[in-house]
């Protein structure tokens, strides 16, 4: 006789998930070990084929953003699988509504068997086990509970002079048989150390960059991902791959160089992103590692440091621009270049050449001229222009929620949908006897809670809009435009109350981008004005 469930195939995927918060636990929820015993349960299982193993390494488990899941659910909407098989629970998701939506409703819909190891769980050999959701609360909370107490440990190692993050500063790297101490990179400290003595020797930040560069010398990121190591430097512009003057002046400041660990710069909440911290909040433990850079020569660099210091000049005035004069292609500013003839030209290309940008080239006075003018005729289009000023600060309310809050707010609203679909569902699945009132009531006073916390905080968000709108009708660059409607020249203060920026592009032409209107419909050649 044939065994019926030894003749089905079930076409498995295997998930397997390790998070950060999960890095120094036990070994037992390794990704090795999780595929160890996923691999020794198969071998006593004919019915099941291998489809694919999806792993996410270091992705929490609080929320269902993990790129190898979202592949997973992508073959199950195929067809491509019918089974899912995990070590336990708390590898699938520790968020209990979402999990138990999956569990309960999701797999049972597609035809798809749910298998968690550890927990006995097998949605083909028994009904839905009602103790699930106990686990998953249990799951979510106690995501909770380790990351306040991982954020603990890391602070106490911190404060102990131990290195914890995902990459060491250039010039270190990792011990092979402690990760948490930092060993000299013989080749990137060599560089460090050519900086700071060319710093000595006269040479500038932007200099250096400049030598660095000619000789071929990767900078930072680009060496730490030739090494395999994966590196993204989440500050930088996506087209800057070599060395600046920034990247210079962050070397000769940092004292990790001289044996100090310093750390502690971010600080990030569970979900939240990392904020900068003052520099009297940083942690720095003194003699924790090898120096690279002696104590007198970073004493003389620091000191030299200090009295370069660009100071302003008393008796030179600011150019009226600076600081709105934005490279068009690497989005860099525009520097000053004096002579007969004031003009501006591309930082990236000062400073590191026509390998990396082109000049982007415009006179002082084309600008004034062609500011001026778009300026008069935007005057000479206006039949009222308080009228116009009234009807832009309603229409700002909206642009500047949409570039300012529009990631916050969506996330908001979609969230919202979500829940109250979820919460409609549930009821569906109540009028349909597939759960039970007891579970019906749970599910829906978590909805509830959800539903009523996303409304505040939504009903905020929009109090804050109306509150700016409120406050742009006293903003300075309106009383400045009525002003200003006869203007006949430009100075600083204009400028800074009625530009948010200026885009240079090849062929001097520009874009100038209002505080109190939009974009201006094309780029304003400025060929014509050049002398």
């Amino acid at each position: 006789m044939v065994n019926l469930k030894e003749s089905i195939s079930f076409q498995a995927a295997w998930y397997i998930r390790l998070s950060r918060e999960d890095g120094d636990k036990a070994e037992s929820d390794s990704i090795g070990n999780q595929k160890k015993l996923i691999t020794d349960y198969m071998k006593e299982k004919k019915e099941f084929a291998l489809y694919n193993i999806y792993v996410d390494d270091g992705f929490t488990g609080t929320n269902y953003n993990r790129p190898a899941f979202e592949r997973m659910i992508d073959d199950i909407e195929r067809g491509k699988i019918n089974c899912v098989i995990v070590k336990d629970l708390s590898r699938f998701g520790r968020d209990y509504i979402d999990t138990g939506r999956y569990l309960e409703r999701y797999f049972p819909d597609k035809n798809v068997r749910f298998i968690s190891i550890t927990d006995h769980i097998d949605s083909y050999e028994q009904a839905y086990d009602m103790l699930l959701p106990i686990k998953n609360i249990f799951n979510e909370q106690y995501a909770r509970d380790i990351s306040g107490k991982i954020h603990a440990a890391i602070l106490t190692k911190q404060k102990a002079g131990e290195f914890i993050g995902a990459f060491a500063s250039y010039g270190y790297q990792k011990s092979p048989t402690d990760k948490n101490k930092l060993v000299i990179d013989t080749y990137a400290a060599k560089v460090v150390r050519r900086i700071f003595e060319m710093y000595l020797k006269g040479y500038g930040k932007n200099s250096i960059a400049n030598i660095l560069n000619h000789d071929q010398v990767l900078c930072p990121s680009e060496y730490k991902n030739l090494k395999g190591d994966r590196y993204r430097n989440s500050n930088r512009l996506d087209s800057t791959s070599y060395w600046t003057y920034s990247t210079v002046n962050r070397i000769l400041q940092n004292e990790i160089y001289i044996g100090n660990m310093v750390q502690g710069r971010k600080k990030q909440q569970m979900r939240s992103r990392a904020k900068a911290q003052e520099k009297k909040d940083w942690l720095i433990v003194k003699g924790t590692h090898e120096a690279v850079i002696d104590q007198e020569t970073w004493e003389k660099v620091q000191k030299l440091l200090k009295c370069r210091t660009r100071t302003l000049d008393l008796n030179t005035v600011p150019s009226i621009f600076a600081g709105f004069l934005k490279c068009s292609d690497c989005g860099r500013a525009l520097v000053k270049k004096s002579g007969k003839n004031v003009r501006y030209c591309c930082g990236t290309y000062v400073r590191c050449g026509s390998r990396h940008c082109t000049p982007h080239t415009i006179s002082h006075q084309a600008l004034e001229d062609i500011l001026l003018e778009d300026l008069k005729s935007i005057f000479q289009n206006m039949d009222n222009l308080k009228e116009l000023v009234e009807k832009q600060i309603a229409e700002r309310a909206g642009i500047e929620r949409e570039y300012e809050k529009k990631k916050e707010l969506a996330r908001a609203l979609s969230e919202l949908d979500r829940v109250r679909k979820r919460k409609k569902a549930v009821y569906e699945d109540y009028c349909e006897e597939l759960i039970s009132r007891d579970e019906f009531i749970v599910y829906r006073q978590d909805y509830m809670k959800k539903e009523e916390f996303l409304e505040k905080q939504l009903a905020y968000l929009k109090e804050e809009d109306e509150k700016e709108c409120r406050d742009i009708s006293e903003a300075p660059w309106i009383k400045h435009l009525l002003e200003t409607k006869e203007a006949g020249c430009l100075d600083r203060n204009t400028v800074m109350v009625m530009l948010q920026e200026i885009k240079v592009y090849e062929e001097h032409k520009i874009k100038i981008i209002y505080n109190f209107a939009p974009e201006s419909e094309k780029p304003k050649e400025s060929e014509k004005r050049e002398k």
